[in-house]
């Protein structure tokens, strides 16, 4: 049986990692509705975002490819490796860098990485991969803005052929209790299907080629922006779920140090009774 004192000590312990669990849950709820909700919101927008550029790549299906649409023998490729900057969120780090490792292993190519994330980039570290760029810091409200480095890198390294495929690595946002490691191409651009009765007959200025060009830019700032929300979604959801595991963890392991305490601490008043009666009994004769 361990120490009485040594055992108060544990559940002391124990006590103040439940609160630090506790107080670490209530942020990541409140902050858990904030990015769902932004996430949830985006999803329309990509959609109807891809759909536009596909007409217009409709429409100019006879003029020069842009360089964004353009496939070609893929040689070289480049992937956003997406992952959290802090650990404490269950098995969401481990589950893409995992996956991220299995689909590396099957390319045959070189694969270099765009690290958003500290967890991401010290795994893209230890395996010693080629590292484009790096970022780190963004936080839990990125605005569009402050993600802007990140496509245009990938948009440069595309056009200017040094990378001929390029992939989104991240944690897609399903619900509360389920979040899954997704690879998604992103380049060359995959367009959407059009019905035929669709109706091109639409007036653009200045014409669609200059506008199609405009928006592939946008639609890969967009797409790089709306993982990273999805990446922040399941990030606090995870988070959310680890830390209430966590708590009810240390409540029951307290449970059970406490009915430990209670024996240890009987079993000592009974040792401490037995030497005060064989002291008497020693006097007695």
């Amino acid at each position: 049986m361990e120490n009485i004192h040594t055992i108060q000590r544990r559940i002391k312990g124990i006590n103040s990692i439940s609160k630090i669990s506790r107080a670490m849950e209530m942020i990541a709820t409140s902050k858990m509705k904030n990015t769902q909700q932004r996430d949830i919101e985006g999803r329309p927008y990509a959609e109807k975002f891809l759909e536009v550029i596909s007409v217009l790549a409709a429409v100019t299906s006879k003029e020069e490819i842009h360089p964004l649409l353009d496939r070609r023998v893929v040689n070289n490729i480049a992937i956003v490796h997406i992952t959290p900057d802090r650990g404490l969120c269950g098995g969401l780090v481990a589950n893409i860098n995992r996956e991220i490792g299995r689909f590396v292993r099957r390319r045959r190519g070189k694969v270099s990485f765009i690290c958003v994330g500290r967890k991401g980039l010290d795994y893209v570290r230890m395996t010693r991969r080629n590292i484009i760029a790096e970022f780190t810091g963004l936080g839990d409200k990125p605005s569009f803005v402050d993600t802007l480095a990140i496509s245009r890198i990938l948009i440069e390294e595309y056009e200017q052929g040094i990378i001929d495929g390029a992939y989104l690595s991240y944690t897609r946002f399903i619900s509360t209790l389920h979040q899954e490691p997704v690879i998604q191409p992103v380049l060359p651009i995959t367009l959407a299907e059009i019905p035929d009765t669709k109706d091109f007959e639409h007036e653009y200025e200045p014409d669609p080629h200059t506008i199609l060009g405009e928006l592939l830019s946008r639609f890969i700032e967009a797409e790089v922006y709306h993982a990273i929300l999805e990446s922040i979604a399941s990030e606090q959801s995870a988070r959310t779920v680890a830390m209430k595991n966590a708590m009810e963890n240390a409540s029951a392991l307290t449970h059970e140090l406490t009915l430990q305490y209670n024996k240890a601490r009987q079993e000592a008043i009974t040792e401490e009774l037995l030497d005060i009666t064989g002291g008497v009994e020693a006097l007695n004769d």
